[in-house]
Parts: structure tokens; sequence; C-alpha cells
């Protein structure tokens, strides 16, 4: 398969913000970051305490970019709360990025080109870049850690609440015959968004490289270009769909823990080549964001957790757009009011935390359906070139993180989507055989 042109994906993107221009916030620079590593309020972030030299990091200095959504919550709560401070990580920046194509750009560049070292990320991603599909040249990556499970979202325009479109596809099917432009947009091809559109289409007969046309739009531009009619439907994460909820613009057709429950969804990145310069920084900074997963994770927090991320420098958002599906409690929009904690996004819970292999291999197997990674891939390979879950594991222990809580294999074995359709991950083949909509 040929490159994906980044200047096309750009271009696409514009194209379908025309006449809805939103400024993601002023950036100072030219790689579209702006440093967002305050500490709260009236507060200062913990000193380094003193380390042992076996467990003292190689660099106290670390970029780490975020997009404005509710699941970069691990790495906001990490800097505010001082937890990288505490594994000796005192010079953390965590930056905000305009879209997903910035990340991936500076990510390129890395921190000595004037880029970031590591991100909060779409899965597939890592994966994407290493493989030299979305980049200039492949850029080694490893993930580190999944950053979340659950909470995300299909929403669906206003025009359409007559059509109740939920779960099942083929309610927006019948509401978009006959319409000739019918635009779905998803937050980066070959992303998480993207697939999760993509297997709900196909699910319900939809073929989303025919029947509809998919355009990347950045996360925080999603409700605005709803607004402005530029599209029928759009997959993103929290806290964009409630946000439109709020403001009336369209409803919430699913959650995507309906689609797949406890999916993997958002990981922590960090370049390869900085990981191996650094492995004793690579395993304190995941310590610092494991700490802050299982922080996120307790009841008793969430509420301040929101009022956290909710703040200009973060998500820039009012807090009641972030709080409720945060607790799963889901107002759909349409009419639908219904408490899910079971679907909630999930920091640290049900091992949503571990960088299972076997939810990669998936990640690696629809970008393969969907014509993003060459039919001929080397799926397992590629899985175990990027996934560091021996790291995991390793930050694990020394946080003390019980055994129970530790996964023994890189397997969660078969998973089973809301259609019936399950991925077995002993035979990804198997799978991508039995699919009737794909492109490879």
């Amino acid at each position: 398969m040929s490159k994906l042109s980044r200047r096309r994906f750009l271009l696409t993107s514009s194209a379908a913000a025309a006449g809805t221009v939103i400024l993601h916030g002023c950036v100072p620079n030219s790689s579209g970051s702006s440093s967002t590593s305050a500490s709260p309020a009236g507060e200062s972030p913990a000193p380094a305490p003193s380390l042992s030299e076996a467990d003292k990091p190689e660099v106290a200095t670390a970029k780490l970019g975020f997009i404005a959504l509710t699941d970069a919550a691990p790495l906001i709560i990490a800097k505010e709360k001082g937890f990288f401070n505490e594994f000796g990580m005192t010079d953390v920046e965590v930056l905000k990025q305009a879209s997903w194509p910035v990340t991936r750009d500076n990510l390129e560049l890395g921190s000595s080109g004037g880029g970031i070292d590591g991100a909060h990320i779409l899965s597939p991603m890592p994966y994407l870049m290493t493989a030299g599909k979305i980049t200039k040249q492949p850029v080694p990556m490893q993930i580190l850690a999944r950053l979340n499970v659950n909470g995300q979202a299909i929403s669906v325009s206003k025009t359409y609440l007559d059509k109740k479109v939920a779960l099942d596809s083929k309610g927006l099917k019948e509401a978009l015959k006959g319409k000739a432009d019918a635009t779905a947009a998803i937050t980066f091809p070959g992303g998480t968004h993207d697939l999760w559109m993509r297997y709900w289409l196909a699910a319900g007969g939809v073929d989303p490289t025919k029947d509809i046309k998919v355009i990347p739009i950045p996360p925080p531009q999603m409700v605005a270009n709803m607004k402005s009619g530029t599209m029928d439907t759009f997959c993103v994460g929290e806290p964009w769909n409630a946000q439109l909820v709020n403001q009336k613009q369209g409803y919430t057709a699913l959650v995507t823990g309906e689609l797949w429950k406890n999916h993997p969804e958002k990981a922590f990145t960090m370049r390869k080549d900085w990981v191996e310069k650094n492995p004793k920084a690579a395993v304190a900074l995941l310590k610092g964001i494991m700490k802050a997963q299982q922080w996120c994770e307790k009841a008793e927090n969430k509420e301040e957790m929101c009022k956290i991320i909710a703040k200009d420098q973060w998500l820039k958002v009012p807090v009641e757009d972030i709080i409720g599906r945060s607790k799963g409690e889901i107002d759909y929009g349409d009419g639908r009011k219904e408490t899910k904690p079971d679907i909630a996004m999930k920091f640290w819970a049900d091992n949503a935390s571990f960088p299972y292999k076997s939810h990669d291999l998936w990640f690696v197997t629809e970008d393969i359906r969907w014509g993003y990674l060459p039919a001929d891939t080397d799926a397992k390979k590629l899985v175990d070139e990027v996934n560091r879950s021996d790291l995991w594991k390793e930050a694990a222990k020394a946080l003390g993180v019980a055994e129970a809580e530790i996964p023994s294999s890189d397997s969660r074995g078969v998973e089973e989507f809301f259609d019936g359709t399950k991925f077995d991950p002993e035979n990804p083949k198997a799978y991508l055989d039995g699919l009737k909509i794909k492109k490879a």
C-alpha cells in the first residue's frame, strides 16, 4: 500500500472544516504544541524523593504530548499531583497538541528536533509510525501502557433525531438513504475512532469505502462541525459527545463499550530510541502514569479529576461536559438516560492499564482490513516490536501492585463484539477472512 500523504490528510481535514474555521488554541511554536505543564493554583508538585542509585532515572526531563480528551487524564494528573516527580522525573512537560497529525509530526521530530518524546495516543498509531505508513520514514515507537478502556462514542446529528439511530447502524443506513454526500467524521485514519466507526457501519451493511465519506477532524472541532452541518455522524472520545448532547446539536447512538465491552483505547507511547537510551526513566514515567491511573479510577476522586482536566490549560471545557460520563451516567440525548458504570471509561479496573498484545493484534488486523497496512504484514512480529508489556510488569512490581492485578498472559483471550463476531488472537486470519465488508 502506498504511504498516506500527510499533505492530503491535512487538506482533507481542512476542506471538511470549511465554513467552520476553529483555532485549537494559540500555539507558541511551529510544532503545534503549547506548554501546559503548570501545577494547580496554590500548589507545588511534590519534591523528588531521595532515590537509590538503582532507581534514579538517567534523565529527569521528558516532553509528552496530549490531545484534549478525558482519557488524557493520567498524564495530566501525574503532572498536577506530582507523581512524575515522585519517581525522579522532575522536569516533565505535558504539552497540548492541536490534532493527532500534529502529535504524529512532533513524535517524528523528537524533543531534540523541537518535538516531543512520547504521548497520549490512539493505540494503532505507534504501529503505523513504526511501519512508516504515516511518516516520512519508519519511526520506531513503543507502547508502554494502555491509558484506558471504553469511554468513546458514536454520535449522530440532531437532523436524524426522529430516526432513533442506536447500536444497530442499519438505522443510519435508512436515514442516509439517497443522500449523496453522507459524511462520517473520525479523528485519524487507521486510529481507534476510525476503526470503531468502520466496524459499526460495516456491521449494519454500510460500506465505509463506498456508501459514506469518512473524513478526519480534530476532536475539539467535532461539535462545531456538527453544528455547521459538515457531517452526519462522528466518532470521538469524551467530552465531545457529551458536549454535543448538552448543546442539543445531536445525540449519542452508542457508547463504544456497547460495541465491545472493555475495549482498549488510548496508549502511552514513547519513541523507541528514547526508551533504549533511558530505560530507567521510561519505567519512572510509567510508574507516575500508573499511579495516576490508580488515582483516577477511585470513585472519590472523579469530581476532582474532572475539575482539574477541565481547566483552560488542559481540556478547556465546562466540568459538566466531563463529569457525568466519567461516572457512567449517560444522557444519550434522544430520551435515553442510563447509568452504566460497567462500560464507562476505566483507567485501572479490569486490567485497563495493561497493554495486552492480543488487543494490539486486533488493531493491526483491522488496519490490514481497511488497507492502512499491507495484507502481508507480519502482525505478530510488529506487535512484539512495539508492545512493551514487559516494562509495564516491571513498573507494576516496583509500585507494589498486587500479583493478582498483574496479568500473567499477553492475551485476554477470544473477544466478542456486539454483533456476535468473535476475534481469536490465535487465528486473526480466520477473523479477517470471515468479514464481509473490507478493503483488503
